[in-house]
């Protein structure tokens, strides 16, 4: 049974409710495009039904993460934003309480690229609980200090957290750079050069985009986007970036590892990989040359769709 046949199986058998859209692209070309309808909630708006066709954006959620680890090599590159080994908290000299605060100064840009800052942070929580840090974040006043300001709860570099808050500041570190807002140097950086020019970024009620959670694309710009890591950045993104950010360089758990705001697996069968709540998945498999595009409605639950589909594309 091939690619194609096993997805569609799995779609029949109803093990893949949820699931939205797939696309396949093996060798940069598309193998397997499919499409469905259902419950969607684009994020900060109430669910909706949606029938979703090639053109249908869709929130990729944590994904997002992932893409402003692109802007950043970009940005690098351009020496908009300070290298990885600079120290972060200088880098917001509009806190000079947290600046002077000896207990952060050991804080790097590679810290929030790894999610090893050390701070007290927990999205363990659902995302509807403003007790769940990234939503404080969110309803604080200053996201940047939100963040900063967070207790100090064990040494930086030492253990994966994850952290939406790491990925808020990368974000401004960018928009603070290009000097314009973070979706514009996006669009000109990354997205056009790419061909991808139907795109909208979600903000937040300050106004800034959300680094975080807040993009949204059709799947077959996902699937791009994982043409472009698998391309070694395709002359968009520093090839040399593209290397740093897929290495392992934290382990989560087992052969599962963390590189710049991206997953990475170390086990026999190499592949790196996006991921977003609700079954926002982007997987690159190098040594295939095959990338997975997938968008779900499985939000705040077990990612069943997802995990059905990409089993049936890898023939688990």
């Amino acid at each position: 049974m091939g690619m194609a046949e096993r997805v569609e199986a799995v779609l029949k058998a109803g093990t893949a409710p949820n699931l939205h859209a797939v696309v396949v692209m093996r060798g940069g070309e598309v193998v397997v495009e499919h499409y469905g309808a259902g419950v969607d909630q684009r994020i900060t708006e109430e669910p909706r039904h949606v029938v979703f066709d090639r053109d249908t954006p869709h929130d990729v959620r944590s994904v997002t993460k992932s893409v402003v680890a692109l802007l950043y090599g970009v940005a690098l590159r351009d020496g908009l934003v300070p290298p990885p080994d600079a120290r972060l908290v200088e880098q917001f000299p509009e806190y000079p309480d947290l600046v002077a605060d000896p207990a952060r100064a050991h804080l790097t840009v590679a810290h929030a690229l790894t999610m090893t800052l050390g701070i007290d942070w927990n999205e363990d929580l659902p995302y509807t609980s403003p007790a769940n840090s990234e939503i404080a974040m969110e309803l604080a006043p200053d996201r940047y200090r939100f963040v900063l300001e967070r207790p100090v709860v064990e040494e930086a570099g030492k253990r994966w957290r994850y952290c939406g808050g790491a990925s808020a500041l990368l974000g401004g570190l960018i928009a603070r750079g290009a000097g314009e807002p973070l979706a514009e140097y996006a669009a000109k950086a990354l997205f056009e050069p790419l061909g991808i020019t139907r795109t909208e970024w979600v903000k937040g009620t300050d106004g800034v985009a959300m680094a975080a959670a807040g993009l949204r694309l059709r799947p077959l710009d996902l699937a791009a986007l994982g043409r472009l890591v698998l391309g070694g950045g395709l002359g968009i993104v520093p090839e040399q970036w593209v290397r740093e950010m897929t290495r392992p360089r934290v382990v989560i758990d087992g052969d599962f590892r963390y590189g710049y705001q991206w997953y990475v697996s170390t086990g026999d069968r190499p592949w790196t990989e996006a991921i977003g709540n609700g079954g926002q998945r982007l997987l690159v498999l190098p040594g295939e040359e095959l990338v997975v595009a997938v968008t779900a409605g499985d939000y705040n639950a077990e990612q069943v769709s997802a995990t059905a589909v990409l089993d049936a594309v890898l023939d688990h």
